[in-house]
């Protein structure tokens, strides 16, 4: 039984500011629902937008890296479940919950898969490195490497090594994305019981009725988190090329003045100084209510060139019914097919046309929303993932040292990881005193 759950969050959640954080709050209510006694503790310091825990029940809780405070905290606490947000926090403190409380579940959400983001962002920048000028730079397109090119690129990097590691180490991953279980699958060779599919659990259902439609929506919106860097990335990219040019198209057509209002938390001076209201370029910041952000907008743009996971603020266009264009990087896992609500492109020309087209026909624009609907519904409410994930978890409770003799590769890996980890903890706490 699954009674009591800690969350080791790598920063505390914002579901206002990023998809991660609302999908921590996500996990957070589904243990709540579970009715388990949920503790949430965090090395990060308190953050400006973050939920407060405290109004659900769930006790919040700082803690300190390094630190023999925190085994006394867990070994007095000890939970059924604890819960890994990112592998970061489970390379801190997989080893010390290993001994404080060695038969609590150990399950890693790793948000999306950090070491394939990274190998992409650094094919990027090969692919600029020559480049002469920064608009000559900003004119990359997005990185087209398949799996096999990918996992070359990984295999060279620490955090790959490091990240595939904690997940063996772990007893279950929740994975936010299909294409990511393959690529671990396939090619790190990670077994298939230790991977979980779980997209984002909230509905997936919208209210067409109450939604704008086309006539009373206006201008273009990006929206992310400036911290995240393929935010920032597809903002470089929109700011140097792909915004002049569909401003020069739309500036062809009897449209009157439109606008790309670009929404995120947290965004950085080199950020706000792109702002030029001459340019129809607007730089707004912090959005309150991404949700009425989304629906006041005529059409999405998300001109990813990297990343990985699958993207909060995709799914949040096709709830509010905004037809978005984006690269294939963008809807990687999460569309069947062809099916999505609005165009796939990776080649500049293609994504302004495309955003153009969308923005001036009332009847394309009509489908692209409906089709954007039926991709929701299809791809994300093909099961009721709250259901199954809570029956993978108390399966996994009843079968916890059956399913590790399985794992004989994690065995192995705990047992130097923690001790490695173990000495070299110990030596900065000890160090620091």
């Amino acid at each position: 039984m699954i009674r009591k759950v800690l969350i080791v969050g790598y920063v505390w959640p914002e579901p206002k500011s990023s998809a991660a954080g609302t999908r921590m709050l996500e996990l957070v209510q589904l243990f709540l629902q579970m009715r388990c006694d949920v503790v949430f503790a965090s090395a990060a310091l308190l953050s400006e937008h973050r939920f407060d825990l405290n109004t659900l029940g769930v006790v919040e809780k700082s803690i300190a890296l390094n630190c023999s405070s925190f085994d006394e905290f867990v070994m007095e606490l000890q939970p059924d479940l604890v819960l890994f947000d990112r592998f970061f926090t489970e390379e801190q403190f997989g080893w010390r919950v290993a001994q404080a409380c060695p038969h609590a579940l150990r399950i890693l959400d790793t948000e999306d898969f950090h070491s394939l983001r990274h190998a992409r962002q650094q094919l990027l920048k090969v692919a600029q490195k020559n480049c002469a000028t920064e608009k000559e730079k900003q004119s990359v397109g997005p990185v087209s490497a398949s799996p096999a090119e990918l996992y070359q690129q990984m295999c060279a990097q620490d955090m790959a090594v490091r990240e595939v590691a904690a997940i063996f180490r772990c007893d279950l991953s929740l994975m936010i994305s299909e294409f990511e279980i393959e690529l671990l699958q396939n090619y790190f060779s990670v077994p298939a019981q230790l991977l979980f599919y779980v997209p984002f659990l909230s509905s997936v259902a919208n209210n067409e009725r109450a939604l704008p439609d086309f006539p009373n929506r206006q201008h273009f919106v990006a929206i992310g988190n400036f911290r995240h860097e393929p935010n920032w990335d597809s903002v470089l990219w929109l700011k140097h090329q792909l915004w002049p040019l569909i401003r020069a198209q739309l500036s062809k057509t009897d449209f009157q003045p439109v606008e790309l209002h670009i929404y995120g938390a947290y965004p950085p001076p080199k950020a706000t100084q792109l702002h030029n209201p001459k340019e129809g370029f607007y730089v707004k910041g912090w959005a309150e209510d991404a949700d009425a952000v989304m629906q006041q907008a005529r059409v999405c743009l998300a001109p990813l060139r990297f990343g990985a996971g699958i993207k909060g603020k995709l799914m949040d266009a096709m709830r509010a019914g905004t037809p978005s264009v984006t690269t294939s990087i963008g809807a990687e896992s999460m569309c069947s097919g062809s099916q999505w609500g609005g165009v796939i492109a990776d080649d500049a020309s293609a994504i302004a046309s495309a955003a153009v087209a969308l923005y001036q026909d009332q009847i394309a624009w009509g489908v692209a929303q409906q089709t954007g609907f039926i991709n929701l519904q299809n791809y994300f409410g093909r099961a009721d993932y709250k259901c199954v994930l809570q029956q993978r978890l108390e399966g996994l409770a009843n079968e916890t040292a059956f399913e590790r003799r399985k794992n004989f590769i994690g065995q192995m890996l705990r047992h130097h990881h923690h001790k490695s980890t173990q000495y070299m903890g110990q030596w900065i706490e000890a160090k620091n005193k």
